[in-house]
């Protein structure tokens, strides 16, 4: 697939064929031709084939794989009957996403208690494969979390107003919980508050350098050697049902709509239409059951901290990574799905906290089990819709991973660079390896040079609990 070079970072896709708009894509050499190894490309050119669709199809530098949409993908529709929601541009695990609590402690006054800090971790934040928190919530607490998100544990003293604002849409998406299935629900009720598997995480950092204009460190509160606490998680089963049923729903929506889709699944409905209406209902009903979840888990780490250093924990911010929301561009509406990519609002933003609106917004990159993660400043980049990357990206699929990767080795190399690792699943550990992502540095790289955003921190793990 031949890509034409825009700039050194930005490459385009030519419209051809079927394709409504061309697609452009963020990327270096190196990690273009990373994409050229799986569907990413192919599937980014899909995408630019849907009706309506504005602009260009984008894709992220740290972009792969996924169904239908690849990951680290955008695509943005007119806010009116001429533009379609789809599932598969939002993803399984509709937001997942990133937190980062900073904390007034450094390395070196956490070293001597680190052992019995990760010990307790693992104990507050149940992780893995169907984890479920001790406590179920019953049917009612669980639709008012469904309805109006971490505004149900503000009325509990778990989430302070600092929390709300500094949670990407004030950690609520108003919604109509009725969308959401039997099923899904009863999947809710014992996972808030919990990891579950894959990529997931609570991972104890360093912040090892600071960039930029010293009033951004300042208003984000970071500076060398700072501990911090990057929570790292989704909607879990709930949200994952959300998708399952609804995928199902749009598979017949596109036929009774009459769209034309390269790939089923890209499944959609028009806006507006009964089916997207439901959807978009359920969405984000499992949007605030993630923002919840972390919102929980934020309560229990920083019940252990209190415990063990007597400090609090503020939260820098919260940023959804697998989302569909109506946002204003160039002075239109529109709606736009964003999945593996992280919203990146630039200075001037209303929807940003006021401390925020002068610097731009936080964004949290977490880097690989073992490597390092970053945070970065949205600069306003029209041209990605302020969209930016979400993570390093993978390299190799998890099952790879597990063929080509000793495991207990990665363990023990994790703990030879200083990294204190608990997981209750051995295997996660090679499916998550740092040898199955990509270079988060080159990635950052690439969205700095682009101007789409720009670092403000390099953090690097000193203990990991993974799901």
């Amino acid at each position: 697939m031949e890509t034409r070079k825009l700039g050194p970072v930005e490459w385009e896709l030519p419209k051809t064929g079927a394709m409504k708009v061309p697609v452009r894509i963020f990327a270096s050499e190196q990690l273009l031709n990373l994409m050229h190894k799986d569907r990413t490309l192919q599937q980014i050119q899909n995408v630019a084939c849907l009706p309506g669709i504005v602009n260009s199809a984008l894709l992220m530098p740290d972009g792969h794989e996924g169904y239908g949409f690849p990951i680290g993908g955008v695509a943005t529709f007119p806010a009116d009957g001429t533009g379609l929601v789809s599932p598969g541009g939002i993803g399984y695990d509709i937001n997942c996403g990133i937190r980062l609590l900073v904390s007034p402690l450094t390395r070196e006054e956490l070293a001597p208690r680190m052992g019995e800090l990760m010990e307790a971790l693992f104990k507050a934040v149940p992780s893995g494969l169907g984890s479920s928190f001790k406590q179920a919530l019953d049917r009612s607490e669980l639709t008012e979390i469904l309805s109006t998100g971490v505004r149900a544990l503000a009325k509990q003293g778990m989430a302070s107003q600092q929390d709300l604002e500094h949670t990407e849409e004030g950690g609520c998406m108003p919604a109509d919980p009725s969308a959401v299935s039997q099923r899904a629900f009863a999947r809710g009720l014992k996972q808030a508050g919990t990891l579950g598997a894959g990529n997931h995480f609570v991972e104890v950092q360093e912040v090892e350098g600071v960039f930029g204009p010293a009033k951004i460190q300042k208003q984000f509160g970071l500076k060398p050697g700072q501990v911090g606490v990057m929570i790292h998680t989704g909607s879990r089963g709930l949200g994952h049902q959300v998708a399952s049923d609804y995928i199902r729903v749009m598979l017949e929506a596109s036929q009774k709509y009459g769209l034309r889709l390269p790939d089923r699944e890209l499944a959609a409905a028009p806006l507006y239409t009964p089916e997207a209406d439901r959807y978009l209902e359920a969405m984000k009903a499992a949007v605030n059951f993630a923002f919840v979840n972390r919102q929980t888990i934020t309560h229990h780490v920083r019940e252990v901290f209190h415990s063990l250093f007597g400090c609090e924990l503020p939260l820098l911010y919260d940023v959804a990574h697998n989302i569909g929301k109506f946002e204003t561009h160039g002075g239109r509406e529109l709606f736009i799905h964003r999945k593996g990519a992280t919203r990146a609002f630039g200075p001037g933003r209303t929807e940003l906290p006021e401390i925020f609106r002068s610097t731009g917004q936080p964004i949290i990159i977490p880097g690989s089990m073992g490597t390092a993660s970053y945070v970065l400043v949205g600069l306003g980049f029209t041209p990605s819709f302020e969209s930016t990357c979400h993570g390093a990206g993978r390299l190799l699929s998890r099952g790879a991973a597990v063929r080509e990767l000793a495991t207990v080795s990665i363990k023990k190399q994790l703990e030879a660079r200083g990294v204190a690792v608990m997981t209750g699943n051995i295997r996660g550990l090679a499916e998550e390896a740092p040898q199955a992502y990509k270079d988060i540095d080159a990635v950052v790289k690439v969205v700095q040079e682009a101007g789409i955003s720009a670092p403000v921190a390099r953090l690097v793990p000193l203990g990991v609990v993974k799901g």
